[in-house]
């Protein structure tokens, strides 16, 4: 699918765990995803964003992978159609066990749902085994060809995901045997074992890659379905893994041990005081681009091949962290401890060190030089291995000023939040001016939901009505906010304004109008709904778990809402995003 900039078009984001299929038991799969990419391509969307589909561990994000490389069961479609291993009597017989109900009716219950696919998935392989394996059938011999193509990451990765399994359901390898804390370690471990112990040992690594190969089927038809829909499937790659992932602990030499990313305080997330106080440490250990640059930036270059597998363009989440990035001598298991101290008292703790720019600041010409340097190495490597593929960089955050001219210079598209884009005089840059070569959107997965802010706006105008001269500030903050929005889209707002029907159209009119190649709404902003995904920094079970109200095939049932998409379709027709 060829995607030219020279034609503009409309895209939805949405949280593949978030959407609600027909069959899926509680979590968002591919059986979901089919049903929204037709859905989506009946609206005139041509777009559908996903955010990372590799495998997650305990705290289920999808930027803090164990894996670059392997896909999340979760997405797995369990219908016998999709998994033609497994017979309705089976998921009948494994799911009548489960309070389906229950799963499926609020937000995503991560512990049960992994096992209930679990067990599901391990009813398939032992069918596989006893049918298609016994009798090296087709389906066997595409097994075996899939194991062969991709020995370099597959083994390592099944290894390090059967030890977890052996150790309690922990990805923290440092906390596992000594014996089992790196593959080299872990492969003499199992060659002193029992034959009984490696034979069970050996089972299990089947059966963990056979669940890949399932997913990496199902993901390759899904690529191929959306395309003969016209509807183009936008992946994610996060910049970095986690330090308890399969990559680090298979190759640790690319990796250091010690310093974390992540990005300075940002004041707009106040309701996290860590966050506030020192920045996110996202825990991802920093690359040792050196020991890549002798390797040829092979483990890069894997990680691009396989999402092009899955997906028809792709955006780097944190595109910034190739020029450099926001390093951390402490990993989040500290946080709590360096919360409340001091610089100097950190420092203490840290021989020196406190939270900088890794390799440099950009606080000199020659600094600035070598990060702008860095950066266009490595990216002239992803895009080697693109080909013909488009990649989208997501820019947002402390943007140095040599970023943006490199990304344009190399054709990548980076990000436009319109009340981010200011002109010198403090008003919002007009979306026409917005660089053909652009993405745009309201709100990213860490964003609360538009209707939120809106009605947060409101709120704080309508309290300073009864309240005294305290919320007179955030009154006056709160009315520049809502007419920097309003005007940049086109209207007025001179008196208190609930979120209306009305509102919200002009809203989207205001950023499909804009001349970027791509305007992308969230897909709860899409509903004005008030979902929200991630709360940056936050350690709770809500985020990464919320869903949608309404499974996708009920979406044209309500008239009143199918009336209003008729009338965002022709928005799309009038911004020239059909």
């Amino acid at each position: 699918m060829q995607l030219s900039p020279d034609h503009k078009l409309a895209g939805l984001l949405a949280p593949l765990f978030a959407l609600r299929g027909k069959h899926d038991l509680g979590v968002g799969d591919l059986g979901a995803l089919r049903e929204f990419v037709d859905w989506a391509a009946e609206q005139g969307f041509r777009v559908v964003q996903l955010l990372p589909v590799n495998e997650t561990g305990n705290d289920n994000s999808p930027y803090n992978a164990i894996s670059s490389v392997a896909l999340d069961p979760l997405t797995i479609e369990i219908t016998p159609e999709a998994l033609p291993d497994l017979s309705a009597e089976d998921i009948e017989k494994i799911t009548s066990s489960a309070d389906l109900k229950a799963l499926r009716a609020g937000a995503v219950i991560y512990a049960e749902m992994k096992e209930l696919k679990w067990v599901l998935l391990e009813r398939a392989f032992e069918n596989f085994v006893g049918h298609s394996w016994k009798k090296n059938d087709k389906r066997a011999r595409a097994f075996r060809t899939f194991l062969r193509n991709e020995g370099a990451w597959l083994h390592g990765y099944a290894f390090f995901r059967v030890l977890v399994d052996e150790n309690g359901g922990t990805e923290r390898w440092d906390l596992w045997p000594e014996e089992q804390r790196s593959f080299a370690q872990a492969q003499a471990w199992l060659d002193v074992q029992k034959p009984a112990k490696r034979h069970q040992f050996e089972r299990q690594l089947r059966l963990v890659s056979y669940v890949q190969w399932i997913a990496w089927e199902q993901w390759h038809k899904m690529h191929d379905y959306a395309g003969s829909k016209g509807v183009a499937l936008m992946g994610d790659i996060p910049f970095g893994v986690s330090y308890y992932s399969a990559d680090v602990w298979t190759r640790p030499e690319l990796f250091d041990h010690i310093w974390c990313g992540g990005c300075p305080p940002e004041r707009v997330f106040e309701t996290d005081p860590f966050t506030y106080k020192w920045g996110q440490n996202w825990g991802i250990p920093l690359y040792r681009w050196e020991v890549h640059r002798e390797q040829g930036f092979d483990w890069w270059r894997q990680r691009v091949r396989k999402v092009r597998a899955c997906f028809h363009l792709f955006r780097i989440d944190h595109i910034l962290g190739f020029f450099r990035i926001y390093g951390f001598p402490w990993r989040p298991q500290l946080n709590a401890e360096f919360l409340p101290l001091t610089e100097e008292e950190a420092k203490e703790r840290t021989h020196g060190e406190l939270p900088h720019y890794v390799p440099h600041e950009d606080d000199t010409a020659a600094h600035k030089a070598a990060n702008c340097a860095q950066g266009r190495e490595v990216l002239k490597v992803l895009i080697e291995e693109c080909g013909p593929f488009r990649l989208i960089g997501e820019d947002l955050g402390v943007v140095p000023d040599y970023v943006r001219p490199c990304l344009t210079e190399l054709g990548i598209a980076g990000f436009k939040i319109p009340y981010w884009e200011n002109e010198p005089d403090g008003h919002m840059t007009p979306g026409k001016a917005y660089q053909r070569l652009s993405v745009t959107t309201y709100a990213t997965h860490d964003f609360e939901p538009l209707r939120t802010t809106w009605e947060g706006w409101m709120a704080k105008i309508e309290a300073a009505e009864h309240g005294g001269p305290e919320t007179h500030k955030g009154r006056d903050q709160a009315w520049r906010d809502v007419r920097r929005v309003a005007g940049w889209c086109g209207f007025d707002v001179p008196r208190i304004t609930p979120y209306s029907d009305e509102i919200h159209e002009k809203l989207l009119r205001g950023l499909f109008a804009t001349n970027s190649w791509m305007a992308i709404y969230m897909i709860t902003d899409l509903f004005a709904t008030t979902q929200r995904f991630n709360v940056p920094g936050a350690v709770s079970e809500s985020n990464w778990s919320r869903r949608m109200d309404e499974p996708v095939m009920q979406w044209d049932k309500d008239a009143r809402r199918k009336a209003k998409m008729d009338r965002i379709h022709e928005i799309l027709r009038a911004t020239g995003r059909l």
